[in-house]
């Protein structure tokens, strides 16, 4: 605990930051859903027939995840505070909606009678009469929805809105529990007062109750308008993935060798190139031998000053494996060195731009490299299992390992891809839940190894070297064996579209900087 305890400490800024963000995301959603829901509830409440298809589609939306829900989002909206406002709004419809109809509908008939009795018309039985009553199930609704929308707004994180998730999905990528628990817990005591706060407002006498509704949609808002409060803005908008703003290999290490200072929206590395490409951020992090960067026409920043390692890609596997299935070896290899880097940026470009399978694509290539064979059929006597990141290049290496081990081997091949980051897929093979899966000898040298600043003073930043280091220092201490690299290195890099780079007159991460000092 006490490092948690450091951790907020060092971070308050920012958690200060994100807090006022998460707020401001769902009181802006909630009162949007309070102009549109209570006035709906209000207009079903007397038309039994367009209630059962108004509840029917917001109960529909209400089951669609959120993950998937922004995912519709995006092509419509981009990135960014759209998407976000917009799932949490269609999330907070139903029960605000529902409870409306659900109070008006529950006011007595005789009351209404009451007061058609002494001469009050529709609209003043509504407001005077239907209304008031049905305040203590409305508020019902709003805790529900305040609630629902505290949670589901740490998702405004994977399209770059801000907010707690931003620690949550950085403590996801990088397996710190700090940093997700740094996000978690401050969410958590958000959604508990926010429903203590309202519960105690519902509880509240008949007359006193009206007093405080007036009060609370007053302030949502004044709430909501913390999101237009000033912040820092660069002239160029960067874009960063969770993982690289947070790894010593990353944003840290820019900043330590170049001053690098910007402050970037944090958004799911899938979702960059989108970004970039929509003009929506003017600088992402990448990677060198990604297909986008031919698709989209963008340029990678030299990194003059080599902040960044050689990436070179090889296999991970389990010595534990090796010993049981020797003959895993051989077949591995015979990827060694027929991958440069202009062969797998063309095999990433069929997958990003041109929308092939992984499977058709690692066919392909095995085929025009004659190592590809029918598997043969029958019982195998054994599983491997074999586990990637969760980028296109992972699951094309993934592919091409598993079809040339079932094809050449009799051994069957279970397929982990996707996994969240660098420190997942590692843990999981020193676990033994992988038997293997490709990594990157710069990912290894800094995030996994972490030698001594005077360690890496003297090593070499060169391809053999480093390999060479990883290599030693994974057989010793984790008991784990690289095999041959596939022949390139996909290291992190900095992106910008080659239009407005060349009009800025920016060719390496210096003239950036020196770019953003001077702005």
């Amino acid at each position: 605990m006490i490092d948690f305890f450091t951790f907020v400490r060092e971070q308050s800024d920012k958690l200060l930051d994100q807090t006022i963000t998460h707020i401001s995301l769902t009181f802006i959603s909630l009162l949007l859903a309070l102009l549109i829901g209570v006035p709906l509830g209000i207009l079903i409440a007397g038309r039994p027939r367009l209630a059962s298809g108004v509840l029917g589609v917001a109960g529909v939306l209400q089951t669609v995840p959120s993950v998937a829900l922004l995912g519709f989002l995006i092509p419509l909206l981009g990135i960014g505070v759209g998407p976000a406002l917009v799932a949490l709004f269609l999330y907070a419809l139903l029960p605000i909606i529902r409870n409306t109809y659900v109070g008006i509908q529950e006011v007595s008939p005789a009351v209404r009678d009451a007061a058609r009795g002494i001469g009050m018309t529709d609209r003043q039985i509504l407001f005077s009469v239907e209304l008031p009553l049905a305040l203590p199930v409305l508020f019902a609704g709003i805790r529900t929805a305040t609630v629902i929308n505290v949670g589901v707004a740490t998702l405004a994180a994977y399209v770059a809105a801000g907010g707690l998730g931003e620690f949550i999905f950085g403590g996801i990528a990088l397996s710190n529990v700090n940093m997700i628990l740094a996000g978690a817990i401050p969410a958590a005591l958000l959604a508990v007062g926010f429903d203590l706060g309202l519960a105690r407002l519902q509880r509240l006498p008949a007359r006193r109750l009206r007093v405080g509704a007036l009060v609370f949609v007053g302030l949502l808002p004044l709430l909501s308008g913390f999101y237009l409060l000033p912040s820092r803005s660069d002239k160029l908008v960067a874009g960063f993935a969770h993982e690289f703003y947070g790894r010593a290999d990353g944003y840290p290490g820019l900043q330590q060798t170049y001053g690098l200072q910007i402050a970037p929206r944090l958004i799911d590395q899938n979702l960059m190139y989108e970004a970039i490409h929509r003009k929506q951020v003017d600088i992402i992090s990448g990677y060198s031998t990604d297909g986008r960067i031919k698709a989209y026409d963008l340029v990678v920043l030299d990194d003059d000053r080599h902040a960044f390692p050689p990436y070179d890609a090889a296999p991970v596997v389990r010595q534990a494996t090796l010993r049981r299935h020797p003959e895993l070896e051989a077949v591995l290899n015979q990827l060694a060195g027929r991958l440069p880097d202009s062969v797998m940026t063309t095999l990433n470009y069929r997958a990003d731009y041109r929308h092939e399978s992984p499977e058709s694509i690692a066919r392909d290539f095995l085929k025009q490299n004659g190592l590809w064979k029918t598997p043969k059929p029958g019982d195998r006597s054994a599983t491997i299992v074999l586990g990637s990141k969760v980028f296109t290049e992972q699951y094309i290496l993934a592919e091409m390992y598993r079809q040339l081990i079932e094809g050449q081997t009799g051994l069957r091949v279970a397929t982990r891809t996707g996994l969240g980051g660098t420190q997942i897929c590692f843990d999981a093979l020193r676990t033994g839940a992988l038997d293997f899966y490709p990594e990157y000898t710069g990912t290894g040298l800094l995030v996994i190894l972490q030698p001594p600043a005077a360690a890496l003073r003297q090593l070499p930043m060169q391809s053999d070297s480093v390999y060479a280091f990883v290599k030693t220092g994974f057989a010793k201490q984790f008991d784990l064996t690289w095999l041959k690299p596939l022949g390139f290195g996909n290291s992190y890099c900095l992106m910008m579209r080659r239009e407005q780079a060349r009009a800025l007159g920016i060719q390496t991460i210096s003239d950036l900087v020196r770019y953003l000092q001077t702005s």
